[in-house]
Protein backbone atom coordinates (compact mmCIF):
# COMPACT_ATOMS: atom_id res chain seq x y z
CA UNK A 1 0.00 0.00 0.00
CA UNK A 2 1.53 3.17 -1.23
CA UNK A 3 1.94 6.01 1.73
CA UNK A 4 1.91 9.46 1.31
CA UNK A 5 2.76 11.93 4.54
CA UNK A 6 2.31 15.16 3.95
CA UNK A 7 3.60 16.82 7.68
CA UNK A 8 6.97 16.01 6.94
CA UNK A 9 9.63 18.99 7.37
CA UNK A 10 12.63 20.23 6.21
CA UNK A 11 14.72 23.54 6.92
CA UNK A 12 16.32 26.37 5.25
CA UNK A 13 19.52 28.26 6.46
CA UNK A 14 18.58 31.00 5.14
CA UNK A 15 15.01 31.52 6.85
CA UNK A 16 16.57 30.60 9.92
CA UNK A 17 19.12 32.70 10.34
CA UNK A 18 17.30 35.76 9.06
CA UNK A 19 14.40 34.52 11.40
CA UNK A 20 15.69 33.97 14.53
CA UNK A 21 15.98 37.35 16.36
CA UNK A 22 12.24 37.60 15.77
CA UNK A 23 11.31 33.95 17.22
CA UNK A 24 13.81 34.19 20.22
CA UNK A 25 12.00 37.63 20.73
CA UNK A 26 8.18 36.54 20.32
CA UNK A 27 9.00 32.60 22.14
CA UNK A 28 12.12 32.61 24.15
CA UNK A 29 10.84 29.70 26.45
CA UNK A 30 11.43 27.64 23.01
CA UNK A 31 14.77 27.28 24.77
CA UNK A 32 14.05 25.88 27.98
CA UNK A 33 11.58 22.66 26.98
CA UNK A 34 14.94 20.54 27.84
CA UNK A 35 16.70 17.64 25.90
CA UNK A 36 14.36 14.81 27.59
CA UNK A 37 12.64 12.97 24.34
CA UNK A 38 12.13 9.32 24.48
CA UNK A 39 12.82 8.71 20.98
CA UNK A 40 15.27 7.41 18.59
CA UNK A 41 16.14 6.66 15.28
CA UNK A 42 16.80 3.09 15.78
CA UNK A 43 13.30 2.32 17.47
CA UNK A 44 11.54 -0.61 15.36
CA UNK A 45 8.53 -0.72 13.57
CA UNK A 46 6.96 -3.01 16.68
CA UNK A 47 7.02 1.01 18.43
CA UNK A 48 5.19 4.08 17.52
CA UNK A 49 6.59 7.27 16.17
CA UNK A 50 7.82 9.01 18.83
CA UNK A 51 9.61 12.99 19.78
CA UNK A 52 12.92 12.99 19.29
CA UNK A 53 15.44 15.13 20.95
CA UNK A 54 15.59 18.29 19.04
CA UNK A 55 19.73 17.87 18.60
CA UNK A 56 18.64 15.00 16.20
CA UNK A 57 15.62 16.82 14.38
CA UNK A 58 17.64 19.21 13.94
CA UNK A 59 20.93 17.39 12.06
CA UNK A 60 18.15 15.77 9.81
CA UNK A 61 15.97 18.38 8.75
CA UNK A 62 18.53 19.76 5.53
CA UNK A 63 18.79 16.43 4.71
CA UNK A 64 16.65 16.01 1.61
CA UNK A 65 18.43 13.28 -0.46
CA UNK A 66 19.70 9.84 0.70
CA UNK A 67 19.42 9.84 4.28
CA UNK A 68 16.40 10.81 4.43
CA UNK A 69 15.46 8.12 1.49
CA UNK A 70 16.93 5.59 3.16
CA UNK A 71 15.05 6.01 6.56
CA UNK A 72 11.64 6.76 4.73
CA UNK A 73 12.40 3.28 3.07
CA UNK A 74 13.47 1.64 6.15
CA UNK A 75 10.12 1.84 7.70
CA UNK A 76 7.94 1.80 4.39
CA UNK A 77 6.68 5.37 3.73
CA UNK A 78 6.82 6.13 -0.41
CA UNK A 79 6.31 10.09 -0.39
CA UNK A 80 7.16 12.86 1.69
CA UNK A 81 5.52 16.17 1.12
CA UNK A 82 7.83 18.95 2.34
CA UNK A 83 7.66 21.80 3.60
CA UNK A 84 9.89 24.41 5.78
CA UNK A 85 9.70 24.80 9.33
CA UNK A 86 11.10 27.96 9.59
CA UNK A 87 8.13 30.21 10.11
CA UNK A 88 8.83 32.58 7.13
CA UNK A 89 6.74 35.82 8.57
CA UNK A 90 9.78 35.91 11.34
CA UNK A 91 11.97 37.16 8.60
CA UNK A 92 12.51 41.23 8.33
CA UNK A 93 10.04 42.21 5.71
CA UNK A 94 12.58 43.47 3.41
CA UNK A 95 13.95 40.52 3.02
CA UNK A 96 10.86 37.83 2.74
CA UNK A 97 10.08 38.05 -0.96
CA UNK A 98 13.78 37.14 -1.78
CA UNK A 99 13.95 34.64 0.59
CA UNK A 100 11.12 32.72 0.61
CA UNK A 101 11.82 32.74 -3.10
CA UNK A 102 14.80 31.41 -3.12
CA UNK A 103 14.28 28.55 -0.24
CA UNK A 104 11.10 27.83 -2.52
CA UNK A 105 13.78 27.45 -5.56
CA UNK A 106 15.71 24.95 -3.42
CA UNK A 107 13.23 23.05 -2.12
CA UNK A 108 11.84 22.87 -5.84
CA UNK A 109 15.60 21.25 -6.70
CA UNK A 110 15.44 18.28 -4.14
CA UNK A 111 11.72 17.40 -5.37
CA UNK A 112 12.91 17.21 -9.32
CA UNK A 113 15.93 15.18 -7.76
CA UNK A 114 13.27 12.96 -6.41
CA UNK A 115 10.13 13.59 -8.17
CA UNK A 116 8.47 9.83 -7.22
CA UNK A 117 9.34 10.61 -3.26
CA UNK A 118 9.00 14.27 -2.39
CA UNK A 119 6.83 16.90 -3.10
CA UNK A 120 6.85 20.77 -1.85
CA UNK A 121 4.33 23.27 0.10
CA UNK A 122 5.22 26.68 -0.33
CA UNK A 123 6.66 29.36 1.87
CA UNK A 124 5.16 32.44 1.54
CA UNK A 125 6.34 35.70 2.52
CA UNK A 126 2.94 36.80 4.79
CA UNK A 127 4.10 40.51 5.08
CA UNK A 128 3.54 41.14 1.67
CA UNK A 129 0.19 39.38 0.94
CA UNK A 130 0.13 40.72 -2.97
CA UNK A 131 3.51 39.17 -3.34
CA UNK A 132 2.71 36.17 -0.94
CA UNK A 133 -0.07 35.29 -3.42
CA UNK A 134 2.13 36.03 -6.72
CA UNK A 135 4.34 33.58 -5.39
CA UNK A 136 2.20 31.11 -4.45
CA UNK A 137 1.26 30.78 -7.96
CA UNK A 138 4.73 30.65 -8.99
CA UNK A 139 5.83 27.70 -6.90
CA UNK A 140 2.63 26.10 -7.99
CA UNK A 141 2.36 26.66 -11.95
CA UNK A 142 6.72 26.82 -12.29
CA UNK A 143 7.76 24.83 -9.31
CA UNK A 144 5.28 21.95 -9.36
CA UNK A 145 4.16 22.29 -5.75
CA UNK A 146 1.14 21.44 -4.11
CA UNK A 147 0.01 24.07 -2.06
CA UNK A 148 1.87 25.83 1.08
CA UNK A 149 2.01 25.48 4.78
CA UNK A 150 2.04 28.11 6.98
CA UNK A 151 3.82 27.77 10.54
CA UNK A 152 1.47 29.79 13.29
CA UNK A 153 -0.29 33.15 12.64
CA UNK A 154 0.43 34.67 9.49
CA UNK A 155 1.41 38.13 11.74
CA UNK A 156 -0.15 39.42 14.31
CA UNK A 157 -3.56 38.51 13.59
CA UNK A 158 -4.72 35.32 12.49
CA UNK A 159 -5.65 34.24 8.41
CA UNK A 160 -8.95 35.83 8.76
CA UNK A 161 -7.75 39.26 8.53
CA UNK A 162 -8.99 41.40 5.50
CA UNK A 163 -5.30 41.98 4.88
CA UNK A 164 -4.63 38.04 3.33
CA UNK A 165 -7.30 37.74 1.40
CA UNK A 166 -5.06 37.80 -1.72
CA UNK A 167 -3.61 35.09 -0.64
CA UNK A 168 -7.21 32.96 -0.23
CA UNK A 169 -8.20 34.27 -3.37
CA UNK A 170 -5.07 32.87 -5.11
CA UNK A 171 -5.73 29.21 -3.30
CA UNK A 172 -9.36 29.36 -4.29
CA UNK A 173 -8.67 29.79 -7.82
CA UNK A 174 -5.73 27.45 -8.11
CA UNK A 175 -7.78 25.48 -6.12
CA UNK A 176 -4.81 24.14 -4.02
CA UNK A 177 -4.84 23.67 0.10
CA UNK A 178 -3.33 25.78 2.80
CA UNK A 179 -1.59 23.46 5.78
CA UNK A 180 -2.41 25.61 9.03
CA UNK A 181 0.59 24.31 11.14
CA UNK A 182 0.62 24.97 14.35
CA UNK A 183 2.54 28.17 15.90
CA UNK A 184 3.59 29.90 19.25
CA UNK A 185 0.97 31.28 21.31
CA UNK A 186 0.37 34.62 21.19
CA UNK A 187 2.50 36.74 23.29
CA UNK A 188 -0.27 38.06 25.24
CA UNK A 189 -1.74 34.98 26.84
CA UNK A 190 1.47 32.94 27.07
CA UNK A 191 2.00 33.31 30.58
CA UNK A 192 -1.13 34.16 31.72
CA UNK A 193 -2.15 30.75 30.35
CA UNK A 194 0.94 28.73 30.44
CA UNK A 195 3.21 30.82 33.00
CA UNK A 196 3.58 29.97 36.94
CA UNK A 197 4.87 26.45 36.08
CA UNK A 198 8.06 24.57 36.23
CA UNK A 199 9.91 25.98 33.57
CA UNK A 200 10.00 23.18 31.35
CA UNK A 201 6.61 21.93 32.13
CA UNK A 202 5.64 25.91 31.28
CA UNK A 203 7.79 26.21 27.97
CA UNK A 204 6.11 22.15 27.27
CA UNK A 205 2.31 23.21 27.45
CA UNK A 206 2.99 27.00 26.22
CA UNK A 207 4.35 24.50 22.83
CA UNK A 208 3.81 21.06 21.77
CA UNK A 209 2.21 19.68 25.06
CA UNK A 210 -1.18 22.52 24.55
CA UNK A 211 -0.76 25.70 23.56
CA UNK A 212 0.10 26.03 19.81
CA UNK A 213 -2.27 22.98 19.26
CA UNK A 214 -5.19 25.07 20.78
CA UNK A 215 -3.82 28.27 18.63
CA UNK A 216 -4.36 26.59 15.71
CA UNK A 217 -7.58 25.25 16.33
CA UNK A 218 -8.20 28.94 17.28
CA UNK A 219 -7.16 30.10 14.05
CA UNK A 220 -8.98 27.04 11.74
CA UNK A 221 -12.27 28.29 13.51
CA UNK A 222 -11.98 32.16 12.96
CA UNK A 223 -11.44 31.00 9.89
CA UNK A 224 -14.90 29.08 9.84
CA UNK A 225 -16.77 31.49 11.42
CA UNK A 226 -15.29 34.21 9.42
CA UNK A 227 -16.91 32.82 6.48
CA UNK A 228 -14.31 32.56 4.11
CA UNK A 229 -15.26 29.00 3.10
CA UNK A 230 -18.84 30.32 1.96
CA UNK A 231 -16.98 33.39 0.17
CA UNK A 232 -14.05 31.02 -1.34
CA UNK A 233 -15.93 27.92 -2.08
CA UNK A 234 -12.63 25.88 -3.72
CA UNK A 235 -10.45 27.25 -0.15
CA UNK A 236 -9.40 23.75 1.51
CA UNK A 237 -7.37 23.61 4.98
CA UNK A 238 -5.28 20.65 6.39
CA UNK A 239 -5.02 20.17 9.71
CA UNK A 240 -2.71 18.51 11.65
CA UNK A 241 -2.76 16.61 15.11
CA UNK A 242 -6.45 14.94 14.34
CA UNK A 243 -7.53 18.61 13.28
CA UNK A 244 -6.04 20.34 15.69
CA UNK A 245 -8.48 19.58 19.09
CA UNK A 246 -11.59 20.97 16.56
CA UNK A 247 -13.25 17.58 15.77
CA UNK A 248 -14.15 16.67 19.64
CA UNK A 249 -16.12 19.90 19.69
CA UNK A 250 -17.77 20.31 16.41
CA UNK A 251 -21.27 18.88 17.87
CA UNK A 252 -20.69 21.52 21.02
CA UNK A 253 -20.18 24.47 18.16
CA UNK A 254 -23.09 23.88 16.61
CA UNK A 255 -25.21 23.71 19.21
CA UNK A 256 -23.59 26.80 20.83
CA UNK A 257 -23.17 28.91 17.86
CA UNK A 258 -25.87 27.62 15.54
CA UNK A 259 -26.41 29.14 11.69
CA UNK A 260 -28.80 31.53 12.80
CA UNK A 261 -26.12 33.67 15.17
CA UNK A 262 -22.98 32.51 12.12
CA UNK A 263 -24.66 32.85 9.24
CA UNK A 264 -23.12 30.42 7.83
CA UNK A 265 -24.61 28.23 4.50
CA UNK A 266 -24.18 25.47 6.37
CA UNK A 267 -23.46 24.36 10.49
CA UNK A 268 -20.40 24.46 11.51
CA UNK A 269 -20.09 20.64 11.44
CA UNK A 270 -20.63 20.98 7.67
CA UNK A 271 -18.68 23.26 7.02
CA UNK A 272 -15.58 21.22 8.36
CA UNK A 273 -16.21 18.30 6.77
CA UNK A 274 -16.23 19.98 3.58
CA UNK A 275 -13.45 22.24 3.35
CA UNK A 276 -10.95 20.35 6.24
CA UNK A 277 -8.78 17.43 6.00
CA UNK A 278 -7.16 16.09 9.24
CA UNK A 279 -3.57 14.42 9.36
CA UNK A 280 -2.43 12.76 12.85
CA UNK A 281 0.62 14.36 12.43
CA UNK A 282 2.68 11.13 14.18
CA UNK A 283 -0.26 10.80 17.57
CA UNK A 284 -0.69 6.97 16.49
CA UNK A 285 -3.53 6.36 18.90
CA UNK A 286 -6.42 4.47 17.94
CA UNK A 287 -9.06 5.84 20.12
CA UNK A 288 -7.83 9.44 18.53
CA UNK A 289 -8.16 7.69 15.22
CA UNK A 290 -11.08 5.78 15.63
CA UNK A 291 -13.17 9.17 16.59
CA UNK A 292 -11.83 11.11 14.12
CA UNK A 293 -12.63 8.23 11.11
CA UNK A 294 -16.32 8.17 12.94
CA UNK A 295 -16.77 11.84 12.80
CA UNK A 296 -15.02 13.15 10.26
CA UNK A 297 -14.62 10.26 7.59
CA UNK A 298 -12.03 8.58 5.56
CA UNK A 299 -12.93 10.24 3.05
CA UNK A 300 -11.17 13.71 4.94
CA UNK A 301 -8.16 12.22 6.77
CA UNK A 302 -4.67 12.40 4.98
CA UNK A 303 -1.37 9.88 6.55
CA UNK A 304 1.44 12.21 8.19
CA UNK A 305 4.14 11.39 10.89
CA UNK A 306 5.72 14.78 11.73
CA UNK A 307 9.17 13.54 10.62
CA UNK A 308 12.18 14.21 11.84
CA UNK A 309 10.48 15.88 14.90
CA UNK A 310 9.05 12.40 15.52
CA UNK A 311 10.87 9.05 14.31
CA UNK A 312 8.76 6.93 11.75
CA UNK A 313 8.92 3.65 13.75
CA UNK A 314 5.34 1.84 13.21
CA UNK A 315 3.76 4.84 11.11
CA UNK A 316 3.09 1.79 8.70
CA UNK A 317 2.26 -0.70 11.03
CA UNK A 318 -0.05 1.58 12.61
CA UNK A 319 -2.47 1.81 9.74
CA UNK A 320 -2.06 -1.05 8.29
CA UNK A 321 -3.20 -2.56 11.85
CA UNK A 322 -6.40 -0.10 11.84
CA UNK A 323 -10.01 -1.98 11.89
CA UNK A 324 -11.32 -0.80 8.95
CA UNK A 325 -11.91 -1.36 5.67
CA UNK A 326 -8.98 -1.79 2.87
CA UNK A 327 -10.86 1.33 0.89
CA UNK A 328 -10.52 3.40 4.15
CA UNK A 329 -6.59 2.46 4.41
CA UNK A 330 -5.89 3.05 0.63
CA UNK A 331 -8.24 6.56 0.88
CA UNK A 332 -5.87 8.00 3.64
CA UNK A 333 -2.42 6.81 2.70
CA UNK A 334 -2.97 7.94 -0.49
CA UNK A 335 -6.05 8.19 -2.34
CA UNK A 336 -6.91 11.41 -0.54
CA UNK A 337 -4.03 13.00 -0.93
CA UNK A 338 -3.65 12.00 -5.19
CA UNK A 339 -6.69 13.72 -5.12
CA UNK A 340 -6.12 16.49 -3.47
CA UNK A 341 -2.60 17.83 -4.65
CA UNK A 342 -3.59 16.57 -8.31
CA UNK A 343 -1.11 14.28 -8.21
Amino acid sequence: MKIICVEEHTGDQDLLKAGQPKQKAEASYFTEVGTEFKGSLDDGDDKLPSTLNFQISAKLLPDRDGGRLAIMDQHGIDVQILSYSNPSQYVPADQQVELTRQANNRLAESVRAHPTRFGGFACLPWGHPEAAAEELERTVKELGFVGTLLIGRPGDTFLDDPRYEPVLAKLNELRVPIYLHPGVPLPQVQQPYYGGLATQVTARLSLFGWGWHNEAGVHLLRLLLSRKFDEYPNLQVISGHWGEMVPFYLSRLDDSIPQAVTGLSRSITETFKQHVYVTPSGIMGLPQFEFIHKVVGADRILYSVDYPYLTLAGARRFLESLSVSLEDKEKMAHVNAELLFHL
